[in-house]
């Protein structure tokens, strides 16, 4: 028998990351700002061994406060890389690569002050041990009031199931100790919240082996639609 086991922790808790470092469009009303994010690093041991390795880098937010000037619409072009490597005393083959994100209105997505369930897209009820809840949920175009967020995978990769037809997967799934999956330019599209907003990065990957079937995300830090 298999143990599931789920296993995620904060590799970046804080303040949100509100620093403009710089502008594409000098002297617009609504110039572009860039934002270089600093990614994030975990390593954990699963019990049966193995080690599993997640890193993010090349991470960055490219954001436009007012898309169709109103103060309720924000846009923002996230770009990031994620690793994962398997080590250690393990029969794992392979396993999969989940990259995502949480958007927040009003609410503190950097943990602990988002409410539990689908309907929040995180579950911060149990302190480090958060996990992202996107579902099916596959593109940023969001809408969402106070107090609400909702987490969206950003890969949305075609191929086809054992008969042939075309089927939707937000993995990228990997063979051997290692695999990779980056991203460039994915939307995050925000309307109706008419307060401040932020958003995060997550890296979630599933692991099997013999004896076990993890999940382990890691979280990037949080940082400001506007």
């Amino acid at each position: 028998m298999k143990i599931r086991e789920t296993v995620a922790r904060l590799a970046c808790a804080g303040a949100v990351a509100t620093a403009a470092l710089g502008l594409f469009s000098t002297g617009a009303a609504n110039a572009d700002t860039f934002v270089p994010l600093p990614g994030g690093d975990l390593s954990k041991t699963l019990s049966d061994g193995t080690v599993v390795h997640v890193w993010l880098d090349g991470e960055s937010a490219n954001i436009n406060p007012s898309l169709g000037a109103t103060p309720v619409h924000r846009n923002a072009w996230v770009t990031g890389d994620a690793h994962v490597e398997l080590s250690g005393d393990t029969t794992a083959v392979g396993g999969s690569i989940y990259p995502g994100y949480t958007v927040g209105c009003q609410v503190d997505i950097s943990g602990g002050g988002a409410e539990g369930g689908p309907s929040a897209g995180v579950d911060w009820s149990d302190g480090e041990n958060a996990k992202p809840n996107a579902g099916g949920n596959v593109g940023g175009h969001l809408t969402l009031g106070p107090g609400q967020a909702k987490s969206f995978y950003v890969l949305d990769l075609e191929e086809s199931d054992d008969f042939g037809q075309g089927v939707h997967k937000t993995r990228n799934k990997f063979k051997g100790t290692s695999g990779s999956v980056a991203w460039s330019d994915e939307t995050i599209g925000l309307t109706g919240c008419g307060g401040y907003a932020q958003a995060r990065a997550f890296v979630s990957v599933e692991v099997e082996t013999d004896n076990v079937i993890s999940w382990v995300t890691l979280w990037g830090k949080p940082f400001s639609l506007g």
